[in-house]
């Protein structure tokens, strides 16, 4: 970044850009949903294509002058193509709420009937919460996980064929195992429902083959591309040619105008680098250091939901210990590690306290992290969460964490 341009202009804003390096540096960062992008990434966020409007779509585009953004563009399309095997994507959607609400409303009516996960249950709010436009627009029923924490399918089944939806919304925001899109396809089929995979949080591992991929089973993907892929924050649709003129006319004119070409050009940089056999190694690193952190936390006596992790992710359940998501997250913050409040499924405490902590390992494999790490964060989030009432005790731990960001210095050739 060019800390020293931005600094010319704005010592206020520049000073806390700083700061924010400094705090990323310095934090052990659990938070499911982000990753650090690469040093490429981040520059391409601040290039030219910023002062261009593309309203439209390559070659058919309502500005002049828009030819080399049309070549940034379908780079950016053809890459994420070839990245998860499917016919047709529009890389325009701000994020992925967005790619979600081009979905619904291509495929919907207000008032049509939609089938998704339950919020509390590690939906997302975009497939029917009430507080969500998804919600305040459609008529929506539900499906959750069973006392274990996997996805009850043949729950999912019955609820589908009672409810008759016009479209099953799969995917999810906080559900550590592996999700059978081949089973919701049977679903859908059965009750005459469109599917829609959301895939936001899994991405990365469904370019690799590190989960099962939805292409051949949705008639929609959708997808963030940060999380798991570790690119600048924005969204993405998929689909087969069939549906290709109706979503691109919901992305452009139904929700949004112009696109930010500087970021789908950071979109095109972010998907080139999924594309190389580094970037499944990494994804593979994930699932490992994932699947070693859920280890680490039963054998020091922390339960998490479903009991592990098929992914990227896991959710600490505080039930037992009669403590809340609110508390313990803002506790860890204080020892240098970034983790979510989440509710666990039946949770008794509202989506504003939980009985929950939600954490996942994209960021800090990024950062380089290791298998044998992940085994003493486990014993430090443990460990605080025993003594989160001991200064002194989270003082020392916190210590700890601060040795272990050392270990792995973030962004080491940046000023800002």
């Amino acid at each position: 970044m060019e800390i020293e341009i931005i600094k010319a202009a704005d010592t206020e804003i520049s000073e806390l850009i700083l700061k924010e390096l400094d705090r990323q540096r310095n934090t052990i960062e659990l938070i499911a949903s982000e990753n650090f992008t690469s040093t490429a990434v981040m520059a391409t966020c601040g290039t030219v294509p910023t002062n261009k409007y593309a309203e439209g779509k390559p070659g058919k585009r309502f500005y002049n002058g828009c030819e080399v953004v049309d070549e940034i563009e379908i780079i950016a399309q053809e890459r994420v193509k070839k990245l998860f095997g499917v016919e047709h994507a529009n890389v325009q959607p701000h994020s992925g709420a967005q790619a979600n609400m081009a979905v619904l409303l291509y495929v919907l009516k207000p008032g049509d009937k939609i089938l998704g996960m339950d919020l509390s249950n590690g939906g997302h709010l975009t497939h029917g919460s009430p507080a969500n436009f998804s919600g305040m627009y459609f008529d929506i029923a539900s499906y959750g996980v069973d006392d274990q924490g996997y996805i009850d399918y043949e729950n999912v089944e019955k609820v589908a064929l009672e409810h008759g939806p016009k479209l099953i919304i799969c995917g999810a925001s906080a559900y550590a195992r592996t999700i059978d899109f081949k089973r919701f396809k049977e679903i859908a089929d059965k009750a005459g429902a469109f599917l829609m995979a959301d895939i936001a949080h899994i991405a990365g591992l469904v370019a690799t083959g590190h989960h099962p991929s939805p292409a051949g089973y949705a008639d929609f993907i959708t997808t963030t591309t940060h999380k798991t892929l570790r690119g600048p924050r924005g969204g993405v649709v998929m689909c087969s040619k069939e549906h290709a003129a109706g979503i691109d006319k919901a992305v452009f004119p139904g929700l949004q105008g112009g696109p930010l070409e500087h970021i789908i050009a950071a979109k095109a940089v972010a998907f080139k680098e999924a594309l190389a056999p580094e970037f499944k190694e990494y994804s593979e690193n994930v699932v490992k250091n994932a699947k070693a952190l859920a280890r680490s936390f039963v054998d020091n006596g922390i339960d998490l939901v479903s009991g592990g992790t098929d992914n990227h992710l896991m959710i600490i359940d505080l039930r037992k210990l009669d403590k809340t998501g609110k508390d313990i997250s803002n506790m860890l913050e204080k020892i240098h590690i970034t983790a979510n409040k989440n509710t666990v499924p039946n949770d008794p405490k509202s989506p504003f306290v939980t009985s929950g902590v939600r954490l996942g390992t994209p960021a800090i494999t990024t950062r380089g992290f290791k298998e044998e790490d992940m085994k003493v964060i486990g014993e430090i989030i443990a460990e605080a969460i025993k003594n989160s009432e001991d200064e002194q005790k989270l003082a020392e731990l916190g210590k700890k964490s601060l040795e272990l960001c050392a270990k792995y210095p973030l962004y080491p050739d940046l000023t800002a």
